[in-house]
């Protein structure tokens, strides 16, 4: 499991109490004293007589540990912190996280013991050691939130044993790690009436579909080089939107910063948030409104074509469930739609069609 932010222990020692009953959890941390997860787990309310604490981080002490107490579940905390003596270099290294993860992986794949190990990511987002690391496990989890925001996303994005990218959305409460049953409805709940720079996006996240607030703000530039700035989305993706505007529907964005966000600190890679992009920008740069109960849905191609996107029926859906009147999906999907639903659905080819039915061109 990769943490980038908080939250790590609390989850992990929530699973803890959930294992009460199935035998041993071996606790190792080389981060936190005894004294330190104890009144954490306190607070939590975990109440786990089989859950055993050691303090450790070198690797033959806990390898006879583990020998010595045979647990059904062993937990590393974190990976970054053990070392092994046969390695010269500093724990941490490449060579010490790499030498410690094979040790870990043989003792415990030889008892059969099921380990969760835990590291620290970069500030990039990227596993702080070598990426040899992810081949030699079964299941990368990745817990992903930001200081500031209470809300978590626990996303797997490699399991040897069933589908990648589904995800788990928490919240970050007193008694810990509580799990957000809709998280569609949290991410869109705050929205103003009337307000521009402001269009609703579906997007997959595996096999479940997520409504998210996509903001987007114009504003004339002060400097020569305007600025092009993307909170949750992938920066190029925005500049090559931002040119597509510019191009293919005559909006003179070359002297304008442009800035996106996705509500709810939450980052999403994936072409079907494209429409919302173009919209939302165009909503702010024109200073008028898309109507508070539209979602927007599609892929854009660099002629301004509005591409069809995957399972595009989930995402209709999920918009119908949470009150949505109006979709405007691309016109090669709406051909194929065998269901009917309760709310609109507009076809459009590109996105000047989309832009003159929203009232933007």
């Amino acid at each position: 499991m990769e943490s980038q932010e908080y939250g790590k222990s609390t989850l992990i020692l929530q699973i803890c109490d959930k294992l009460k009953t199935d035998g041993k959890v071996l606790y190792i941390s080389g981060e936190e004293s005894a004294e330190q997860i104890k009144i954490r787990a306190d607070r939590l309310g975990i109440n786990n007589d089989n859950l055993l604490f050691l303090g450790e981080t070198n690797i033959d002490i806990i390898e006879n540990a583990i020998n010595n107490i045979n647990p059904k579940l062993v937990i590393i905390d974190s990976i970054q912190t053990m070392y092994s003596e046969d390695v010269t270099s500093a724990a941490g290294s490449v060579s010490q996280v790499r030498e410690i993860t094979a040790r870990i992986m043989k003792i415990c794949k030889q008892a059969n013991i099921t380990t969760i190990i835990i590291g620290h990511v970069t500030k990039d987002g990227n596993i702080a050691g070598p990426r040899v690391l992810e081949h030699m496990v079964d299941t990368v989890l990745y817990l992903e939130g930001e200081r500031y925001f209470s809300y978590r996303i626990l996303r797997g994005v490699k399991n040897r044993f069933g589908s990648t990218n589904e995800i788990g959305m928490f919240e970050m409460q007193n008694e810990g790690m509580v799990e957000i049953k809709n998280p569609s409805s949290i991410l869109i709940s705050e929205r103003e009436d009337k307000i521009s720079g402001s269009v609703i996006v579906a997007s997959m996240e595996g096999t479940r579909p997520l409504l998210i607030e996509l903001q987007a703000l114009t504003s004339q530039s002060v400097f020569g080089i305007p600025r092009r700035n993307a909170n949750g989305i992938d920066y190029n993706r925005l500049t090559l939107l931002v040119a597509v505007l510019e191009k293919r529907s005559g909006l003179m964005l070359g002297n304008q910063d442009v800035y996106l966000n996705l509500v709810g600190g939450i980052k999403v890679n994936e072409p079907a948030l494209d429409l919302g992009i173009v919209l939302a920008t165009a909503s702010s740069f024109k200073n008028v409104s898309i109507p508070k109960d539209v979602v927007a849905i599609g892929e854009v191609g660099l002629t301004g074509e509005v591409r069809a996107v995957n399972l595009i029926e989930k995402r209709l859906k999920e918009s119908e469930k949470l009150g949505f009147k109006l979709c405007i999906i691309p016109e090669s999907n709406k051909k194929l739609l065998k269901d009917s639903y309760k709310l609109d659905i507009i076809g459009v080819k590109n996105i000047t069609e989309a832009m003159k039915y929203l009232g933007l061109k």
